[in-house]
């Protein structure tokens, strides 16, 4: 919805001016008229960029947002309830004005004749291709309320298991910051007036000491180029990786990265087979299924393993075989466990049951992830104090015998 300044008069002759809100210029024209007002002039309302970005931030649609507005329309649907009706309850309860304007518009659209599925798909931003892609096999097939009720089941799970990684990650992560940041400040501000101290003396210092003072004195009087050169490296890996090439690259050093590597992979392989499963389990086609994967898969290196097992598929070898070509992404198991989906025509449930044990390691490699952090933390910790120590206390040692 956008906001309008008008300016008009009341029956009386009054100048009246104010705002109103509308989707378009000539909602609001009517909006005013409506009033009994005589329109003078209308224009849209100017907003400064920083309470853009405010209200845009504010206002975005969560994943939290999306899986409960699932669960509840699976709810309604299977109670029997019409779409039409089911989203008109759930505009009224929306909390945000970015969701009740997108559920306003969804319920429009539906109301025009359009499909569920064409109706969210207009919010590729929100929705997911395999949101999309599952709404539509479940309209195609009659089924609709038993695939909302899996896809909300998904998402919860999805949120579940990615909040399980976060938060695992956080204290790892704030420790490292303010580890960071002290070192920071003690080498700009607290260091320098403590050494300059012993410069006043004209001893000869402790090479610690002499390591210290470069150290300090280059971060005090640069300190400017570090940033400069920091902000450089992340735009330019920020933009090499916006590259096909660079993408890639920059994936494959990530996956072979010790310990984290593997986590990364496995969180990655967990999203996968979930989503693959619910894919197949809707009655959307293998090839159809990858081909979606591929394009949201947030690893380059799995996407185009994806996308080639895709082409394998499409040229009719099993989806097994097409695994098993791409042992960099893909682990033996799950190629393995496909293979036996495959004999039995239960590919969703063997892919639901490897989606589990992929989940169960992922929160292994988590725990062993962060119990490597602290100590080596702890360990970087111990050696930046005691040298400062040595480093500080050292001269006023050599100092003092010297009396």
């Amino acid at each position: 919805m956008m906001r309008f300044n008008f300016k008009a008069k009341d029956k009386k002759g009054r100048l009246v001016a104010g705002l109103v809100e509308a989707s378009d210029e000539k909602h609001a024209a009517s909006l005013v008229r409506e009033k009994e007002l005589i329109l003078l002039s209308l224009s849209p309302q100017r907003k400064d960029n920083l309470s853009v970005i405010i209200n845009k931030f504010k206002n975005r649609i969560k994943e939290d947002d999306v899986s409960t507005f699932t669960r509840q329309l699976a709810t309604m649907v299977n109670a029997g309830l019409p779409i039409t009706e089911s989203l008109l309850i759930l505009k009224n309860q929306a909390r945000g004005a970015a969701l009740k304007e997108m559920l306003s518009r969804i319920l429009a659209d539906v109301q025009e004749g359009q499909s569920l599925s064409s109706a969210i798909g207009k919010y590729p931003n929100v929705f997911s291709p395999t949101y999309i892609a599952l709404l539509r096999a479940g309209e195609a097939g009659g089924v609709l309320d038993n695939v909302l009720a899996r896809l909300s089941d998904n998402m919860e799970k999805q949120v579940e298991f990615k909040g399980k990684v976060k938060g695992a990650l956080i204290y790892p992560v704030i420790v490292v910051i303010g580890m960071v940041l002290v070192a920071a400040i003690m080498m700009i501000f607290v260091i320098p007036k403590m050494l300059s101290l012993y410069s006043e003396f004209g001893a000869q210092l402790p090479g610690p000491t002499r390591i210290l003072m470069a150290v300090s004195g280059f971060f005090a009087k640069f300190w400017w180029l570090i940033l400069v050169v920091t902000a450089f490296g992340v735009n330019f890996l920020i933009t090499y990786r916006k590259t096909k090439t660079g993408r890639k690259r920059i994936d494959e050093l990530i996956l072979k990265i010790p310990i984290f590597g593997d986590l990364q992979r496995q969180v990655a392989l967990t999203e996968l087979t979930r989503t693959l499963s619910l894919l197949v389990g809707a009655g959307v086609s293998i090839l159809e299924a990858l081909g979606i994967l591929s394009q949201i898969s947030g690893n380059a290196v799995i996407g185009d393993a994806l996308e080639d097992s895709a082409s394998q598929v499409e040229k009719g070898f099993p989806l097994a075989y097409a695994f098993s070509k791409h042992p960099e992404a893909f682990p033996y198991i799950l190629s393995q466990m496909v293979a036996v989906g495959e004999e039995t025509g239960k590919i969703s449930e063997v892919l639901a049951k490897v989606s589990h044990i992929f989940e169960v390691e992922s929160d292994q490699k988590v725990k062993a992830l962060t119990s490597a952090i602290e100590p080596v933390v702890m360990v970087i910790l111990g050696v930046g104090v005691g040298f400062l120590v040595i480093a500080v206390i050292l001269p006023i040692y050599n100092l003092t015998s010297q009396f």
